[in-house]
């Protein structure tokens, strides 16, 4: 067994995929803290450049589909963590997660990695595979890739993850909390095993020093097998709110179902479908052999409860580290803003606001750096509600994403319909849409000071159109512009003057239009 050199820096080497992805994002620092050093394989290293722990890791550029690139990261690499999923990624999505298991493992083999670990979710037993969902399916197809490419491999089965952030405590959580009275799929009588995020991390770094003759699957669980309406219940107790009624429909299909969560919940349906459709059977643990190799601590693993106060503990004191929207959404533009003004590839749509601020450039900032989420955009809400209804309508993410933090934004943050593509403190922000749109949007404010000394405000809308239909819609909006995005500049600029002489927060926009 390889164990790290506490705080030397000079432990075993692990590679982390899906860094930029709820659990990835936090199983870094837990491997920083036990003494491993780590690497961070990412499509978009900027992402990440503004995590806490980003100092401590290295970071590369690379695509698990991509070989050459495994291949580079994987070089001196001991332990090779895979937590990358094409999450309703459409069609085809099952190939392409094949067709990249075996690329890891193969190139993990002629690497001499050491071990692989794995977290993949907990199958229902007695099922033949072909009835699974696709998504449940391919990562039980994932695991035995890695199972059989030749590496030692830990392949971590999880059920329901119970964690501030996680799209499966966020589904919980508007659930229960929005709806007093809800009209529910045959799912909520079907019984699951939760496990606190906590315990998932333990297991993930502690299973990178298992013996090498160790290589199989492990369930990996909390101590109550609850249904989804017992979950319900229980949180609506925790989080102290009034007993929820709930009542079950039959005809609601995971299809149907993903769709209204879509509606209620900030998990687009998209991200949903997978979630219920892995409720159509009983996943529950078939054992508990971690903890030969992982030992469980006192109090471990935490309990349904427990692991609920803690996540509400969180949100409440906005302490998200990641959260589900962390990984780009299925479907979304990930094109980066052309650097050349004029862009050779196509039409760029612009439009530009410029206001003088009498306020500082650092009161300026403040309040672009608090917008969206529930502070608002600004701007005349109506029509941000209805876009963002529109979105939700057409299967995209909306406006219920909210901020991971109401004060602050880091690069790869999920903002409402938005991403935080570019962020330069004290001068500019700039918002990737990933709302569903016929082109690629972006939207940047900048904090800048004038020739004669003065506080100014730029804002600029950008939009590269996709076909006719994308030249269409620019022109069919432009008329609103005025209303959305000049309204936005002015009033930025009125509340930042209003926060100066301390007469206005940031955080409580007025909205005229």
């Amino acid at each position: 067994m390889t164990t790290p050199q506490d705080g030397t820096g000079r432990g075993p080497l692990c590679l982390v995929t899906g860094a930029t992805g709820y659990i990835g994002g936090r199983l870094v620092p837990e491997l920083l803290d036990a003494g491993y050093r780590v690497r961070c394989l990412a499509r978009s290293p900027d992402r990440l450049r503004d995590h806490p722990w980003t100092g401590r890791a290295e970071v590369v550029r690379g695509d698990v589909t991509d070989s050459a690139s495994v291949a580079a990261a994987l070089d001196g690499v001991d332990v090779a963590y895979y937590l990358v999923h094409a999450l309703g990624a459409g069609r085809g999505f099952e190939e392409t997660d094949r067709r990249s298991a075996r690329i890891f493992g193969g190139r993990a083999r002629e690497a001499g990695v050491r071990r692989i670990v794995y977290l993949g979710g907990l199958t229902p037993a007695g099922v033949p595979e072909r009835e699974l969902s696709p998504h449940l399916r391919s990562r039980a197809e994932v695991g035995r890739i890695l199972l059989d490419s030749g590496v030692p491999t830990t392949v971590l089965r999880a059920a329901v993850v119970i964690g501030s952030g996680s799209a499966s405590f966020e589904m919980l959580r508007h659930l229960t909390e929005r709806l007093p009275v809800m009209v529910a799929p045959r799912w909520v009588h079907t019984r699951v095993q939760p496990v606190a995020v906590r315990d998932v991390l333990r297991a993930l770094v502690g299973s990178a020093g298992m013996p090498e003759d160790v290589s199989r699957a492990f369930d990996i669980g909390g101590p109550d097998v609850l249904t989804y309406r017992d979950m319900m219940v229980r949180y609506a107790a925790v989080a102290r709110l009034p007993r929820r009624a709930i009542v079950p429909v039959p005809m609601l299909t995971p299809g149907l179902s993903s769709h209204w969560v879509g509606l209620v919940t900030p998990v687009p349906a998209s991200v949903a479908r997978p979630l219920t459709e892995s409720l159509r059977h009983e996943v529950v643990c078939r054992e508990h052999d971690i903890a030969r190799y992982v030992p469980d601590p006192p109090g471990h693993p935490l309990g349904f409860e427990e692991a609920v106060r803690l996540a509400l503990k969180r949100v409440r004191e906005a302490d998200v580290a990641t959260r589900w929207s962390s990984a780009s959404v299925p479907g979304a533009p990930s094109d980066p803003l052309p650097t050349d003004p004029d862009w050779a590839g196509g039409s760029l749509y612009t439009d530009r606001r410029e206001r003088t601020v009498d306020a500082s450039r650092e009161s300026l900032w403040r309040v672009i750096e608090s917008i969206g989420g529930e502070n608002g955009w600004y701007s005349f809400p109506l029509a941000w509600a209805a876009r963002g209804l529109l979105d939700r309508l057409a299967g995209g993410v909306g406006l219920r994403r909210g901020r991971r933090d109401a004060a602050r934004l880091r690069a790869g943050d999920s903002l409402d319909f938005w991403r935080v593509e570019e962020i330069e403190p004290n001068h500019l922000l700039r918002l990737r849409a990933e709302m569903r749109l016929p082109g690629l949007a972006w939207l940047e404010m900048y904090a800048e000071t004038d020739d004669t000394g003065r506080t100014r405000y730029r804002q600029r809308a950008l939009f590269h159109p996709h076909g006719l239909l994308g030249h269409l819609y620019w022109w069919a909006v432009s008329p609103f512009h005025a209303v959305v995005f000049g309204g936005m500049a002015r009033n930025i600029a009125r509340t930042a003057a209003r926060t100066a002489t301390g007469t206005g927060t940031p955080t409580k926009p007025t909205h005229k239009g």
